[in-house]
């Protein structure tokens, strides 16, 4: 499909630069059967799902994957900004730095600052390769624990550069971008519709009988990328490691079989449970990288309704929730979100789509 016909203009100041406090006040656009909108809260959730229904949660917990640092070595000393994308094993990430045009492999960039905790205050790591587009791998001088600890200690939250560029990271960040379920180190990213529970909200849906499972996807960078290529079928989704352990596919495939709804928080949620079902829809234990790409055409097989954010224009997250809920409703449900004041992206409100069982 052509990508500009996932484009839509929408406003600066329609862009969240801080969460809804709190969490679950946040407004939520209801995209229902027949494509209704319905204009919610995140907090009227249980009454807007049934008895049986079964959310399932992404548990990755966001590292403090942002660097900043100075090459050292030669006769001079830029700083270097990185952020870290995929771990490649104990010592090793890739990241994207810049400016990337001051790094060459071979050369060392020393993170951090003097005083600090980790050892002398600083992290050295060697530019071990260099791709395209600011792409380079990291070989630090810790690795394991030791090397986690640095990164935790040096490194900052990653907020998405729509955020970032309109302000600096600071203290309250390191609370905000991170979801009540976060357990497993490893996200670049956060799966931001998860950002909307609260413990008040998850007691409401278990008191009404909507149940929880979790499942990981450590979310990557790509996440924030929009789609370059003139076609959809050009573009290269990037891979992210996931796993949905055997306890949670049974439990998920037991509520459905007595008629309760796969309800995905989040397209990360989405996209891995996807990547794990069976064509008959049922969901099996994985673990492994997935570089599922969605577009509109694709069968579903798993997720009966998702909650997500509102995404960037041409960006494979709205391409998703478009195949979910059919385009020109999703283009529809945008320009009411736009007219009637919603907040957007990480920090911004949420929607709630019930899948167009028309389309696929």
């Amino acid at each position: 499909m052509r990508t500009d016909l996932f484009d839509f203009e929408l406003p600066s100041d329609r862009i969240a630069l801080r969460p809804a406090s709190p969490r679950d006040s946040a407004r939520m656009l209801v995209v229902g059967p027949g494509a209704a909108l319905r204009d919610h809260r995140v907090v009227d959730l249980p009454q807007l799902l049934r008895p049986g229904d079964q959310l399932v949660v992404n548990d990755t917990k966001v590292i403090s994957a942002q660097l900043a640092g100075r090459r050292i070595g030669r006769e001079t000393e830029p700083k270097i900004e990185a952020t870290l994308i995929k771990r490649l094993d104990a010592s090793r990430w890739q990241a994207l730095v810049k400016p990337a045009k001051k790094l060459a492999p071979g050369d060392v960039v020393r993170f951090g600052h003097e005083g600090r905790v980790c050892l002398l205050g600083h992290l050295d790591a060697e530019v071990e390769h260099k791709g395209e587009d600011g792409e380079v791998t990291l070989s630090f001088s810790f690795h394991g624990p030791a090397l986690d600890s640095a990164i935790a200690d040096l490194g900052s939250p990653p907020l998405p550069p729509y955020i970032a560029g309109r302000r600096a990271t600071d203290e309250r960040d390191v609370a905000d971008y991170q979801t009540m379920f976060a357990e497993r180190e490893g996200a670049v990213a956060a799966p931001t519709a998860g950002l909307h529970f609260t413990p008040a909200l998850e007691a409401a849906l278990r008191k009404h009988g909507i149940g929880i499972e979790r499942i990981t996807l450590h979310v990557g960078a790509g996440t924030f990328l929009p789609v370059k290529a003139q076609d959809t079928s050009l573009h290269k989704m990037h891979s992210e490691w996931g796993a949905v352990r055997g306890e949670t596919a049974d439990a998920l495939n037991a509520a459905r079989a007595r008629g309760g709804r796969i309800v995905a928080v989040g397209t990360t949620s989405l996209r891995l449970l996807e990547s794990a079902a069976t064509e008959d829809g049922t969901v099996a234990p994985f673990a492994g990288e997935t570089s599922i790409f969605i577009t509109p055409g694709y069968r579903f097989r798993a997720v009966d309704i998702l909650l997500s954010n509102f995404h960037l224009p041409r960006s494979t997250l709205f391409m998703l929730v478009s195949a979910f809920s059919g385009l020109e409703t999703m283009k529809r449900a945008y320009a009411h979100a736009i007219e009637s004041g919603y907040r957007f992206y990480s920090y911004g409100d949420a929607c709630l789509l019930f899948r167009d069982r028309s389309i696929a």
